[in-house]
């Protein structure tokens, strides 16, 4: 019995330590961008898109942000699609099996 309650604690401290870097994941944002500067994006690193940038030169200027708005819902409605489909594909490699809140995989 006592193996299994080591066993057990040792499962919580581990969630504990995935919550936490879970956590540092969504605060911690990188930056990507093209043309040489003329776009950037910057992302969570769990890769939720947090802005967008597209220099004046590419556009028309009074449609830069409507444009940038709209790329960042694309990206946010396809995001929550992938989402979607990795948890499915998760569900059915668990066998249906419950995860604790929070718990996500692939880490």
């Amino acid at each position: 019995m006592m193996d299994f309650m080591g066993l057990m604690k040792q499962a919580q401290q581990f969630q504990a330590k995935m919550a936490e870097a879970q956590l540092e994941l969504e605060n911690t944002e990188v930056e990507g961008e093209a043309g040489g500067g003329l776009v950037k994006v910057r992302l969570s690193a769990k890769g939720a898109m947090k802005s967008i940038f597209i220099d004046p030169s590419l556009v028309k200027p009074e449609e830069k942000e409507i444009l940038e708005d709209l790329i960042l819902t694309a990206h946010m409605q396809a995001r929550n699609k992938a989402d979607e489909v990795m948890a499915e594909k998760m569900k059915a490699m668990t066998g249906g099996i419950q995860l604790p809140p929070g718990f996500k995989l692939p880490f």
